[in-house]
């Protein structure tokens, strides 16, 4: 069952890119079918997706749109093919999101070994390595090694590896469980303990349990502020899982303000309940009809929040009768007369908190405890009265009399008495009470963070009040402790609804009708009007210009245009060019942001300058703003990330207030790098640079008080400074090798350390020491044993010990007995017979156990109760797995290339649980077909290289759940027996099984959207009753050399890709001009094909491959195919029209072999 919150978009207000999920893959490879199945299933989880369409970019470097949904993005899958490392961009992004997960680890990387071995990944084997003998040939060394680290990173990550014998279907219903339930971790309701929460909760369960007559639908009214939208999400939380699916439809009467509202909210609703079908209706009667045809038979929890009166269910929604009785519908309204639509609508008013609870609430935020003292009795009640029992007022007014003195009190007790009870906005005015008590400062901190940095980071925010004199360390403390900001997890500003709006209603106010006359601008068509009209005054504090959508001609900004911004402290502009000598301007900016701009100042004014941050921008060592810099006595924080065109870091050292110095990933970055005078700084990153050292006076990093962390990996150091140990404060220290025999001597550390990763040849430091070590990344290659002390820290919940494939396996493996906090264990290419201690890891979740040479047994595995992942490959002399019957949570099994295994014991016990299971070249695997039917709850089998005990086929009968099914290169498949019965199957993939001839009926195979028969060599037709699923749409039949005819596909509506490819036999198809969904046809190397049907009804077509169609002599309706964009055809093809349609298409077309108009092969010209 999907969450609330993990199938909608996150709470408002809550920390949020544009993007909660980044899509990577090469686009010839999966774009047309896994990745499209991918990014449909996330869209239909109305989970924001990017998808990279890697194809269409030109150039070098990174597109903008990526440098800023990588980082956005919450969730990164990259889906690695074979082909997937010739692609300098797909590895530029891999290496973005390694560096992105490595900073932040509330991120999340979920690769798919996509028919690749992850090994293959690690270390770059097979098709890595021919494509990085291309990559060495064109790139530089440190941009080659880069994303040779990003790749081993990603090997070593636990995550899909899709096989022949995986049902993708099913693969995708995993990874989509997987996202939502990490977004539902970060989008978790944020709120304190939910006061008198309980009550409530039961009252509207109450009126949802009435029998199905009376309680289908249920109205929550009341006015704002009063916990309305809280209220539905606990009662959702409570009992979603008694539905069948669930959908949480937030913010509906804004949604329905905007231009095709109604429509959106359709949208919504059949993509959050219909996850597997791939619909996106057109209009609003079209919706209706889907809603009643596809939603209406499921038994749904619908939440629709915040209606108005002019809400209409039925022209949106279509008739509420229509719906399952079981269904249940609940909105949450200001306006009880909305509800009036709805006869049987069964109401509930949250009352003003009661009495005793709001005098709770009150004293937990006034006085730290659940009543008040006796003394202060009386004047809370009083408080208390006034607030009228509105949770948000009652936190906000008692956060803003913790510890004041009584005087204080009873003013402010007169103030919220004299707010007349007529006031339209009670909640607002409410709130700006306490806003009225913040100081200067803390005012200012306030507004920007409502105006503009609600999510994000607190950095460099910080940094910029610290230089405008706001103090924001306590002011940041000051608007925590009166409840009206938030500090997530990791770091980010968070901010109510309620609060932002009053936040935001301040500013509006400094000038109703002008906004250039408002000391902060955050819409970029304001900001843009005061430039065009030439207005601006020195009001404007605060503007950003984020220009990634706007024309080019908008892109453009001259120091003129800010001649009147004389008191602006903050400017960031994103995606545009700032040219011009800002020498004289901007006399009080104490924050400069250019983002990703193509041009930058020739030169800017920094006497209050704090912080600098040019990622990604064109700036060179010759810029004169450089000397300018070095007169920036309060700078703070210089961020320089991927500046490629910097050969040197800048000298910074006359700039001692430095914190915060980041030069990532600007890779001809070389020399050494004075920090000597850096006495504050905290933050030092300088991966994939050229830097050669540290310089510090004395040579000694204990002067170096405040530094918490330090990023030195793949730099060309090979010795830190001494003294490391002496910085206390130090947290974080990443050291990996650049290239192998790279060393970085290391010298003794500090206790602080809480998160360290290394290379064996740096050295090992004495691990004892590290008292406070949580995470340990141990890289080892060059040493014959990893020192015994590691396994002595049971501090550790990460451990990640990589022993180099190229070095041999490590002939010794301490005990591993001591780590019992270990969560997550991943061990490769160690040559021991057994893992001593591994029972007694009962908190581990996640294990991958790989290239094990000489393993016999997995002893204490059967007590690993906590255990969602096992992962074993490699383990080339294991004959049997203990016994896995006490691994009730066990959700995915992976046992790959143990080619001795003869048994997996206990598996019939977690039958119910396991929902996927993958086994590679396990070719002793005795009973096959015994284990298959033990497994009625599997939703996704991969077998792949596997032979089924002399029979012809595995029984698949009881796979009842199965979604994805693939069986690859096994030359003894020549049936499927069972077939028919998986009625849920999504994906069936029986690439390389070169001996099947013929296929059953798949007619009742009605959830089938992937049929991929790749080499099926020996297949004579395709499976009977194709024509028949109406939901397929990739249909794969390259390397089909025996098959003759196609002569069924006209049914196949919701066809997008057939690839029939090198099919050398085939000399007839038909319906293909029926196909009208259909955007990539491929029969590259169709040698006998003489003709096709007319394409000029295929208007959705953007791919047309027939090169190699050598028999072909035309194409009926080609010119009037307006969308494509590649179009292939054969060198000597006589086209008569082709000259015609080249001209038709120009420059849109971008095909390889526009051949043939130039002239054909008898030298005439075409007509």
């Amino acid at each position: 069952m999907e969450s609330v919150l993990a199938s909608s978009a996150p709470p408002s207000g809550l920390p949020a890119g544009e993007y909660e999920v980044f899509l990577s893959f090469r686009g010839p490879d999966v774009r047309n079918t896994f990745a499209d199945h991918l990014y449909t299933s996330l869209s239909r989880a109305k989970i924001r997706t990017f998808r990279d369409e890697e194809e269409l970019r030109k150039g070098d470097g990174i597109a903008p749109s990526l440098i800023r949904a990588i980082p956005e993005s919450k969730i990164y899958i990259p889906i690695l093919t074979k082909q997937y490392a010739s692609s300098k961009w797909c590895l530029q992004e891999l290496a973005q999101m390694v560096e992105c997960w490595n900073q932040n680890k509330g991120h999340l990387i979920l690769p798919i070994f996509y028919f690749v071995d992850p090994r293959d990944v690690r270390h770059q084997l097979g098709p890595y390595q021919e494509a990085f003998q291309q990559h060495t040939q064109k790139h530089s060394p440190e941009t080659v090694e880069k994303w040779k680290e990003a790749l081993q990173e990603i090997g070593q990550m636990k995550g899909w590896h899709v096989t022949e014998s995986d049902s993708q279907g099913a693969l995708i219903e995993q990874i989509l469980s997987e996202v939502e339930l990490h977004l539902k971790s970060i989008y978790t309701l944020v709120t304190d303990e939910l006061v008198g929460i309980d009550s409530r909760v039961e009252g509207v369960v109450t009126l949802l349990n009435l029998p199905s007559s009376e309680g289908k639908v249920i109205g929550i009214y009341g006015m704002g502020g009063l916990g309305k939208t809280t209220l539905s999400k606990a009662v959702y939380n409570k009992i979603y899982t008694q539905f069948d699916r669930c959908c949480f439809l937030d913010n509906v009467r804004e949604t329905l303000t905007k231009s095709e509202g109604a429509l959106c909210l359709q949208n919504k609703l059949i993509s959050c309940i219909l996850k597997k079908d791939n619909y996106q209706v057109s209009n609003v009667s079209e919706g209706i009809n889907m809603i009643k045809e596809r939603v209406c038979k499921h038994k749904v929890l619908v939440v629709i929040d915040d209606i108005d009166d002019k809400f209409e269910f039925d022209k949106i929604l279509g008739k509420l009768g229509d719906f399952s009785l079981d269904s249940r519908f609940m909105f949450t309204t200001r306006y009880k007369r909305a509800l009036d639509f709805f006869p049987e609508c069964k109401l509930y008013e949250p009352e003003e908190m009661s009495h005793p609870l709001s005098l709770q609430l009150f004293s937990k935020h006034a006085f730290g405890m659940d009543n008040p003292p006796e003394k202060d009795a009386s004047i809370s009640e009083e408080f208390v009265k006034v607030a009228a029992g509105l949770p948000l007022a009652l936190k906000v007014i008692g956060s803003l009399l913790f510890r004041r003195e009584r005087k204080f009190w009873e003013e402010k007790l007169m103030e919220l008495q004299g707010i007349p009870s007529t006031t339209e906005n009670k909640v607002q005015e409410r709130l700006k009470i306490s806003y009225n008590e913040l100081t200067h400062n803390e005012k200012q901190i306030f507004l920007d963070i409502a105006c503009f940095f609600i999510g994000s980071h607190i950095d460099l925010p910080y940094y910029m009040w610290s230089g405008c004199d706001f103090y924001p360390e306590s002011g940041i403390d000051t608007l925590i402790h009166r409840s009206l900001i938030k500090l997530d997890g990791g770091n980010h500003f968070w901010m109510h609804d309620h609060i932002k709006d009053l936040g935001r209603a301040i500013v509006k106010e400094e000038d109703i009708h002008h906004p250039y006359n408002r000391s902060r601008i955050w819409s970029i068509d304001d900001a843009l009007n005061m430039f065009r009209n030439g207005r601006g005054s020195e009001q404007v504090e605060v503007l950003r210009l984020d220009m990634n959508s706007r024309d080019v001609h908008e892109k453009l900004l001259k120091s003129k245009d800010f001649k009147n911004l004389s008191g602006l402290r903050y400017l960031e502009v994103g995606y545009g060019s700032v040219i011009g000598d800002f020498s004289q301007v901007l006399p009080n900016l104490c924050c400069l942001r250019l983002l990703h701009c193509e041009s930058i100042p020739t030169d800017i004014y920094t006497k209050k300058l704090t912080v600098l941050d040019l990622e990604e921008c064109d700036v060179k060592d010759n810029w004169k703003g450089w000397n300018r810099i070095k007169a920036a006595a309060k700078l703070k924080a210089v961020n320089l990330p991927r500046c490629s065109q910097l050969t040197r870091a800048p000298d910074l050292s006359p700039c001692a207030s430095l914190e915060l110095i980041n030069f990532e990933e600007s890779g001809r970055m070389e020399g050494q790098l004075h920090i000597g005078n850096f006495k504050n700084l905290k933050t030092l990153r300088l991966r994939w640079t050229k830097i050669t050292g540290l310089i510090i006076r004395g040579n000694d990093m204990g002067k170096l008080q405040r530094l918490e962390e330090m990023d030195l990996r793949f730099t060309l150091m090979t010795e830190l400074p001494a003294g490391m140990d002496k910085i206390s404060s130090l947290k974080i220290l990443l050291l990996e090798s650049r290239y192998r025999g790279h060393q970085i001597e290391i010298p003794r550390l500090p206790r602080s350390l809480k998160r360290l990763t290394i290379s064996s040849s740096n050295g090992v430091p004495n691990l004892l020491e590290l008292t406070s070590l949580e995470s340990l990344s141990y890289l080892s290659g060059s040493i014959p044993s990893i020192p015994r002390h590691i396994f002595a820290v049971i501090s550790f919940d990460e451990l990640n010990l990589i022993y180099e494939k190229y070095s041999g396996p490590l002939s010794e493996l301490p005990s591993i007995a001591n780590l019992r906090n270990l969560t997550q264990l991943t061990l490769m290419h160690i040559g021991v017979v057994e893992i001593r201690g591994l029972g007694e890891l009962r908190a581990l979740k996640t294990m991958e156990i790989s290239n094990f040479p000489n393993l016999k047994n997995l002893n204490g595995l059967e007590n690993l109760l906590l255990l969602t992942t096992l992962s074993v490959g490699s383990c080339t002399v294991l004959q049997r797995l203990p016994s896995l019957a006490n691994l009730m949570k066990l959700k995915d099994l992976e046992v790959c290339q143990c080619p001795i295994l003869v048994q997996i014991q206990g598996i019939g016990e977690i039958g119910e649980s396991l929902s996927r299971l993958t086994i590679n070249s396990c070719y002793r695997l005795a009973n096959l077909d015994g284990l298959l039917q033990l497994l009625g709850g599997l939703e996704d089998l991969t077998l792949n290289q596997q032979s089924f005990g002399g029979k012809p086929s595995p029984d698949l009968s009881g796979l009842i759940n199965l979604k994805r099914l693939s069986i690859l290169y096994s030359p003894h498949l020549t049936e499927l027996t069972g077939l028919e019965r998986l009625v849920s199957l999504e994906l069936l993939s029986l690439e390389g099984c070169t001996s099947i001839r013929h296929l059953p009926d798949v007619s009742g195979l009605s959830n089938l959207k992937t049929l991929d028969l790749t080499f099926c060599e020996s297949l004579i037709d395709p499976p009977t009753g194709i024509e028949g699923l109406d939901s397929l749409q990739q249909l794969l039949m390259p390397n089909c050399r025996s098959i003759t005819r196609l002569l069924n596909l006209y049914g196949l509506k919701s066809l997008e890709t057939l690839d029939l490819n090198s099919c050398i036999a085939l000399t007839e198809v038909k319906g293909v001009e029926g196909l009208a969904s259909l955007t990539s046809l491929r029969m590259c190397g169709c040698s006998s094909i003489k003709e096709l049907g007319n394409l000029s009804g295929l208007k959705k077509l953007k791919q047309l491959d027939i090169e190699g169609c050598t028999k072909l002599t035309k194409v009926n309706g080609l010119e009037e195919l307006d969308g494509l964009q590649i179009l292939d055809m054969e060198k000597r093809m006589r086209v008569k029209y082709l000259a015609k349609s080249a001209a038709r298409y120009g420059k849109g077309l971008a095909s390889r072999f526009i051949l043939g108009f130039a002239g054909a092969a008898d030298g005439s010209s075409p007509t």
